[in-house]
């Protein structure tokens, strides 16, 4: 099956991998350079600067923006991460899904030679996996153990609770939690939400967000919009 996201153009400090391969690192341990732990799986996927995977996590078709980590013993397929996400252990985005209008759920019918019934997997059903991308905003945080089913798209600054089972898109800066996830409250006032998408400080550059350090600490959100619109 060919590589999907091989050809896509790169933006500065971004890294594509076809399949990762540990190797020690020859530079510092704080470095812009994408950090994959050496029991993660990524396979034909983006990731920014200063991001990282963590141990024994896979990613399969996965762009994942600067600044994002995913931790420990979680799984992202056929996925869009934006930059500054933050993802927790055993979170799972666009899991395994299945035919469930067909005769048979088994993959034998669309992994077809890993069982020896056919010289060629079912090109189409990857392509209907691919067309129900998971798609994440900016400063998103996903909650341990949740989970985003397919097709799901989750606004900039949102918050997925713990265990969370996530089937609908979620708005910006909107908290969800529950089975299946429910809204619990929006994070900030409706005008202070419009000036954070309007500031965009996820799209500053490294120098200006250690310039702002200080008051990304001590401000709270009101008075950095105000300050910075």
């Amino acid at each position: 099956m060919r590589l999907r996201l091989a050809d896509r153009p790169l933006e500065d400090g971004y890294l594509y991998f076809d399949r990762y391969v540990h190797q020690e690192p020859a530079e510092a341990r704080y470095s812009a350079a994408p950090v994959v732990h050496k029991d993660a799986q990524v396979h034909d996927s983006i990731l920014g600067p200063w991001t990282r995977v963590g141990a024994r996590t896979s990613f399969s078709e996965v762009s994942m923006g600067a600044y994002s980590y995913i931790v420990n013993d979680a799984s992202a397929n056929y996925a869009e991460i934006g930059k500054f996400c933050s993802i927790a252990r055993d979170a799972r985005l666009n899991p395994g899904n299945h035919p469930t209008w067909k005769a048979a759920l088994h993959h034998f019918t669309y992994r077809t030679r890993s069982y020896e019934l056919g010289p060629e997997d079912d090109h189409d059903f990857f392509e209907w996996r691919r067309s129900h991308t998971v798609t994440l905003g900016h400063d998103v945080w996903i909650g341990h153990g949740a989970t985003v089913l397919p097709g799901v798209s989750i606004g900039t600054g949102s918050v997925v609770g713990a265990g969370a089972v996530v089937s609908k898109d979620v708005p910006p800066f909107t908290i969800v939690g529950g089975v299946p996830s429910k809204p619990i409250r929006e994070r900030f006032p409706k005008a202070v939400q419009d000036g954070l998408l309007a500031v965009s400080w996820w799209d500053w550059s490294h120098e200006r967000l250690a310039d702002a350090i200080d008051d990304f600490r001590d401000l709270d959100a009101d008075a950095f919009v105000e300050k910075y619109a």
